[in-house]
């Protein structure tokens, strides 16, 4: 799922906030908005397409800087790094299944009634764009259920 911002939005983005469009972040983030939902070894492999001196150092700290400028969100998907997607994308929950490790998302909505109930009884503002659930998908549970022959 491509974004809907380009090049020149980042550039603008970035300009406002007193940075410039580097050649590292432009390629950055042109690697997150194709892979939508990607780790920094993913991210560093589809730099390196086009540019094979980019290291994962410099993966690293460009994620980190343009998180810090609300351009890239993270989060956890189970044990290991974390993935990254363009922040101006829809917020989402990600459900994980433990069995086959399929992602899948869904809309924040669905959580509307543990926020509120959070915010209600402990006063606790909820930041869902780094939330994911863990769990079995449909599949894997069918197969559990299936009957063993």
């Amino acid at each position: 799922m491509a974004g809907t911002e380009t090049p020149s939005d980042w550039k603008a983005d970035l300009r406002e906030r007193g940075y410039r469009l580097t050649p590292q972040r432009q390629l950055v983030l042109e690697a997150v908005d194709r892979l939508d939902h990607a780790t920094p070894d993913d991210i560093l492999h589809e730099v390196r397409r086009t540019a094979s001196g980019v290291n994962i150092s410099t993966v690293y700290r460009t994620l980190e800087l343009l998180e810090e400028l609300r351009l890239v969100s993270h989060t956890h998907l189970g044990h290991g790094a974390p993935t990254y997607h363009l922040a101006g994308r829809h917020h989402h929950l990600h459900l994980v299944c433990r069995d086959c490790e399929s992602v899948t998302e869904t809309d924040t909505a669905v959580a509307a009634p543990l926020v509120a109930g959070l915010k209600a009884a402990h006063g606790f503002d909820t930041d869902l764009k780094h939330f994911a659930i863990f769990g079995r998908c449909a599949d894997c549970t069918a197969k559990l259920d299936a009957p063993q022959s």
